[in-house]
């Protein structure tokens, strides 16, 4: 006659074996909630948590070309990037909206969300900002034309910033879906544009040809612009729109960070040779470095 056994609780086995029971949650403090979570939930085949994440998708995207470890760690980081463009687009696109309805409180929010997704994207170069030459080269051909200048998703955050360029869309005619998004983008007003015509709605002398531009147009500087900013910043420090300058401001610093930290971990890679994708390397991206975004935000400062 078998006895039942013991099992680790000390309690009896009901199947008379040693075979592991279920694991019970943990104990909390009497009177508290066990502190484990509910194994239960979830289907023979997913979860809760899969369903709304697709982390099953996400981590089964790589696919790497070449035998040299450092490659996964370039593809992921570079697919990292691109889901931080998709958000960071999110929040501009958000603010814009909200700039046009002169909703300032939710435009704010949506633009200092951003600041943080900006830190996070630009804290993304550092597993690739230390690759010397031979370690980027021992994968670099896996690349083959493929450049970041073609990611359609970038471009889109860029068009926010009013970089537009109707160029830029030539590489995304063999894919309808982002060309259709990037040429809205490129018809639609920037940022910028919304930003430039809340200040006109306010009473600033906006010039007309500036209110009235080709939105699918780069944006170029305008100095009765940069008056209207120094107005603003010579008055309350308190107000919206000084507040709204400043906010921009600092997503303005940290797109420059951004555009830095490329250019220098390019330069440390390979040098000054010429880009993947046909691109100019380290020469294409010193000229966009040297940008503002925002210009006249930053040259007003001077006249106030």
């Amino acid at each position: 006659m078998s006895h039942p056994s013991p099992s680790r609780n000390g309690h009896p086995s009901p199947s008379g074996t040693d075979a592991p029971a279920a694991a019970a949650p943990d104990e909390g403090p009497p009177g508290t909630a066990p502190f484990a979570p509910d194994l239960s939930i979830g289907s023979v085949t997913t979860t809760p948590y899969e369903d709304y994440v697709q982390a099953g998708v996400l981590t089964h995207l790589q696919h790497p070309l070449s035998d040299d470890p450092g490659e996964m760690v370039f593809l992921v980081t570079t697919q990292v990037m691109e889901l931080w463009f998709t958000v960071i687009v999110h929040e501009w696109q958000t603010a814009a909206d909200a700039l046009r309805r002169d909703d300032l409180a939710v435009a704010r929010d949506a633009l200092e969300r951003s600041t943080h997704e900006l830190e996070a994207l630009n804290a993304a170069w550092k597993p690739l900002a230390r690759l010397t030459p031979a370690q980027f080269n021992a994968y670099r051909s896996a690349l083959g034309e493929g450049s970041g200048f073609q990611s359609a998703m970038y471009r889109r955050l860029e068009f926010l910033l009013g970089e537009k360029s109707a160029s830029m869309l030539v590489p995304h005619r063999g894919a309808p879906r982002e060309y259709a998004e990037l040429e809205k983008a490129l018809q639609e007003p920037s940022l910028w544009d919304e930003v430039l015509r809340l200040l006109a709605r306010r009473g600033h002398a906006v010039p007309a040809a500036v209110l009235e531009r080709d939105p699918a147009e780069r944006y170029e500087p305008d100095p009765a612009v940069e008056a209207v900013w120094a107005e603003v910043y010579a008055g309350p420090q308190d107000s919206e729109l000084v507040l709204l300058g400043e906010t921009l401001t600092d997503v303005a610093e940290l797109v420059w960070r951004w555009r830095n930290d490329h250019l220098v971990a390019t330069r440390r890679a390979m040098g000054a040779k010429m880009g993947t994708g046909g691109s100019a390397g380290v020469a294409w991206l010193e000229k966009r470095a040297r940008k503002n975004v925002f210009p006249e935000l930053w040259t007003a400062r001077s006249h106030v």
